[in-house]
């Protein structure tokens, strides 16, 4: 059984949703981190297996890896165990003994089936050790053929929206600039099931960078003088697989390296390696947001707006209309490179819900291809409706 076929098992998602650690292997559900005493009175902990032929319970039985158990005496629980043979069920499963409790009616669901024995064998744990439990919440890692994520987005089969992730399966993003919202672009489309995330950005991470970018660093990390792309691809490896660092800024020489991506997140404040860009990307027919951040100082206070400005192959003229500057402009007050991670979060957030907007995952009923915030009037304005 897969991972997606665990979804579908409402009795199994609510083993998962009440923290047992939960895993499935070919036609094998168990649970693990199950706490019982041995006959020295000891607390071990154990794994609970049941085969899963069908989507109900066709048999009482299961099969249990650990030492056979025994009561808070530290008397063998001959009434459970049923044998104690070692076996190999298959898919690297080996267990130690057979469990049977049957009740009358049979379980109705896993569910009860696994609870019932996971109850059984903590109880007794528990009169010696109270804490214990098997309600570890503990993420087993899995390694799904073709999987983009190193671990079960649990979070989405929780929620039940796993076939809305999978509309952004499959895709190559890219993401120019990994400053501050570029950065926080990276940690959202991280998250995903995108097939790829490329990363282009020349500059090293520095010590002004640790605090407009998503987590926490170490000293000793920023002294060590890594390229941003690959500060992070390292950081948001840990999660994704495939995330692509390369550690050089875009220009007419290397513009190739766009070719084969799906979508492109700009993060960039250079009007002319912009403008190059949106040539390359219209060429390449392919759709880009383009984030602005435009901050300066009012008094003691800070105003501005974040931008979020969608291209797409049947619509790009309204990009031209004035609303991004294709000019390096050293007097310009963004120059001064006012940026603060709440708004550089904040502007990477319009990105990507505008992006998710684009794939179908989010419902859009203006379906606008621009739109400002106003930090000082807290408003939104929608431009350029589809």
């Amino acid at each position: 059984m897969l991972q997606e076929q665990i979804n579908h098992s409402s009795d199994i998602k609510e083993l998962r949703n009440e923290n047992y650690v939960v895993e499935v292997k070919g036609n094998l559900l168990l649970i693990h981190d199950v706490p019982y005493l041995n006959s020295k009175k000891e607390l071990l902990n154990g794994t609970v297996v049941s085969t899963v032929p069908s989507l109900k319970p066709n048999d009482h039985v299961v099969s249990f890896i650990g030492e056979a158990p025994c009561d808070c005496n530290g008397t063998l629980m001959r009434n459970l165990i049923n044998n104690s043979n070692k076996r190999n069920l298959g898919s690297g499963i080996v267990v130690d003994h057979m469990f049977s409790h049957k009740p009358t009616p049979l379980y109705p669901t896993y569910y009860d089936k696994m609870t019932t024995y996971v109850k059984i064998l903590s109880n007794q744990a528990q009169k010696i050790y109270p804490k214990a439990t098997a309600q570890t919440g503990r993420v087993i890692e899995f390694n799904l053929e073709g999987s983009v994520l190193h671990y079960s987005d649990t979070n989405s089969a929780r929620s039940e929206i796993d076939a809305i992730n999978q509309k952004l399966s499959g895709l190559k993003v890219g993401i120019i600039g990994l400053g501050g919202t570029g950065s926080y672009i990276l940690d959202k489309v991280a998250k995903t099931l995108v097939q790829e995330i490329h990363l282009f950005d020349g500059d090293i991470f520095k010590q002004h960078n640790a605090f407009r970018a998503p987590s926490a660093t170490t000293k000793s990390i920023i002294d060590q003088g890594h390229f941003k792309v690959d500060y992070l691809a390292n950081l948001y490896g840990n999660m994704h697989k495939f995330i692509v660092p390369h550690a050089k800024y875009l220009n007419e020489q290397n513009l190739g390296l766009l070719n084969g991506l799906d979508f492109v997140f700009i993060a960039i404040d250079k009007g002319s390696v912009k403008r190059l860009i949106f040539d390359k990307l219209e060429k390449l027919n392919l759709p880009f947001i383009d984030c602005g951040l435009g901050i300066e100082r009012k008094g003691n206070e800070l105003m501005g707006i974040v931008r979020t400005t969608l291209s797409t192959p049947k619509h790009r003229e309204h990009v031209y209309k004035g609303i991004i500057s294709f000019v390096d402009d050293d007097d310009d007050e963004y120059s001064s490179n006012i940026q603060i991670a709440d708004l550089n979060d904040l502007n990477a957030l319009f990105a990507v819900l505008k992006w998710k907007k684009y794939y179908g995952f989010l419902n859009d009923l203006t379906s606008e291809l621009h739109s400002t915030y106003s930090i000082n009037v807290n408003t939104i304005f929608n431009g350029d409706a589809a």
